[in-house]
């Protein structure tokens, strides 16, 4: 079997490929199995359950694990998710308690729903909606770390470089992670992963197929899939991580999933990501000016 685990150089073992979990709704605890059989070995999820079922991710994982996987062999990752962003039938802790609390409910739920001691990734959902809620949050995570109750610490749809290098100054426990829709609307975040690069923080993609379904089309990549026998998807997806991305896919087709993993049986010349790496320029570059003319 493929190895999926790769070493950031800050020594942090990371998945290479993550199997995401977001509405899957009742096939959650199907799905996720699924993926396991199918041979992922990272799951990602949420304390949100207004788009993700967390206890039905715990039951697939149940199902899955027994003397020839155990929990040692997954990686898993949930989030804080803030009030603005659950439905409000259905908040997985007291919003009424202090930010702090929140944080330490949600977490003891997310480990409750997904039957386990640790998680080996806690994210931010997003970023609170001032640096004081951010920094109060953050700081609920890392005590949370402190515990031994996760391994690392990220976060998620975050946009702006200036906010994730001001959290990465103020935070006694660094971010990690960040995980971003990869899409042309936001310049492929190209300023955001070099500073991911610079400080040894994985940056993990969501959406990368759905959010790009016109560069799936583009000839550079289609001629690439032709000669290696592969589907666009799996061009994009192994050209991501050559670039050190880690991309998140929620697939419910088991041959989509057996295509997904299969991206590390080969690899891309460097002319040819150099060919993708304008193709990506060229997209963002085109996206910025329509989103300028636009009325």
């Amino acid at each position: 079997m493929i190895d999926m685990t790769t070493t950031t150089p800050a020594n942090c073992p990371s998945p290479r490929i993550i199997y995401g979990t977001a509405w899957k709704r009742e096939r959650t605890p199907e799905l996720v199995a699924l993926a396991i059989q199918h041979g992922f070995r990272a799951i990602d999820t949420a304390c949100q359950p207004k788009h993700y079922d967390e206890p039905g991710v715990g039951r697939g994982l149940a199902e899955c694990l027994g003397a020839d996987l155990t929990r040692a062999d997954l990686y898993i990752q949930s989030k804080f998710t803030a009030v603005a962003s659950q439905d409000p039938e259905r908040i997985p802790y007291d919003s009424r308690t202090p930010l702090r609390e929140q944080v330490a409910q949600s977490f003891a739920a997310s480990l409750e729903n997904l039957q386990t001691t640790y998680l080996d990734c806690l994210l931010l959902h997003s970023p609170m909606r001032s640096a004081e809620a951010s920094i109060e949050v953050w700081t609920a995570m890392e005590r949370i770390c402190d515990a031994g109750g996760t391994r690392r610490l990220g976060i998620s749809n975050c946009y702006r470089p200036p906010y994730l290098e001001v959290l990465y100054r103020l935070a006694r426990i660094k971010p990690v992670v960040v995980q971003n829709r990869f899409c042309k609307e936001t310049g492929y975040d190209t300023a955001l992963r070099a500073f991911c690069t610079a400080h040894d923080i994985v940056y993990q993609s969501y959406a990368t197929r759905t959010a790009n379904r016109d560069l799936l089309a583009r000839r550079e990549i289609t001629d690439l899939a032709s000669r290696y026998g592969r589907t666009p998807a799996q061009i994009l997806l192994r050209y991501l991580t050559q670039l050190g991305i880690v991309p998140l896919t929620g697939t419910t087709s088991g041959v989509h999933m057996d295509e997904n993993l299969d991206i590390f049986s080969f690899e891309l010349g460097e002319e040819e990501c150099r060919s993708l790496d304008g193709l990506l320029h060229g997209a963002a570059q085109t996206a910025a000016i329509t989103a300028a003319i636009s009325p």
